[in-house]
C-alpha cells in the first residue's frame, strides 16, 4: 500500500509517455496519484492545441480510462481554497489547493524552464 500521494499537474499529463509512466507507477501502488477535473481540462486543452491528429473524443476516452485505472484519483472540494492561496504563478493555485486536501502530498510538475526534466516538489 502506498504511503504518500502525488497530485499530478497538467504539464506531466500532457506528454503521453510521461503520463503512461506515472500512471503505471500509481497502478503498481508505489504512491497514490491524484488530479482534478480542472487538471484534466488543462492537459486535454493543451494537447488539442498542439495535436490536430487527435480529437476531443479520443482524449476524453483517455481521461475516462485514467479515472478508471486509479481508484479515488479525483480530488474534489478544493475549490474554496484557491482564492486564499498566493503563488508566483496564480494559475497553479488550483493544484496547490488540491494538494492541501490530501495529507503527505507531493506535486509532480515539470520544470518551467527545463521542459525535458521533471522534478518533485514537497507540498508539506
Amino acid at each position: 500500500m502506498a504511503h504518500f500521494t502525488a497530485v499530478y499537474d497538467a504539464c506531466v499529463l500532457y506528454p503521453a509517455p510521461l503520463r503512461d509512466f506515472l500512471l503505471r507507477l500509481a497502478m503498481a501502488e508505489l504512491f497514490r496519484a491524484r488530479w482534478t477535473e480542472h487538471i484534466h481540462d488543462e492537459w486535454i486543452h493543451a494537447v488539442l492545441g498542439k495535436r490536430e491528429d487527435l480529437s476531443a473524443e479520443q482524449l476524453q476516452r483517455t481521461r475516462q480510462l485514467m479515472d478508471q485505472a486509479i481508484p479515488d484519483c479525483l480530488v474534489m472540494g478544493y475549490e474554496d481554497l484557491v482564492d486564499g492561496l498566493e503563488l508566483p504563478d496564480p494559475e497553479d493555485r488550483h493544484v496547490l489547493a488540491a494538494a492541501i486536501c490530501n495529507r503527505e502530498v507531493i506535486r509532480a510538475r515539470s520544470s518551467a524552464h527545463r521542459s525535458s526534466k521533471y522534478n518533485l516538489r514537497s507540498m508539506q
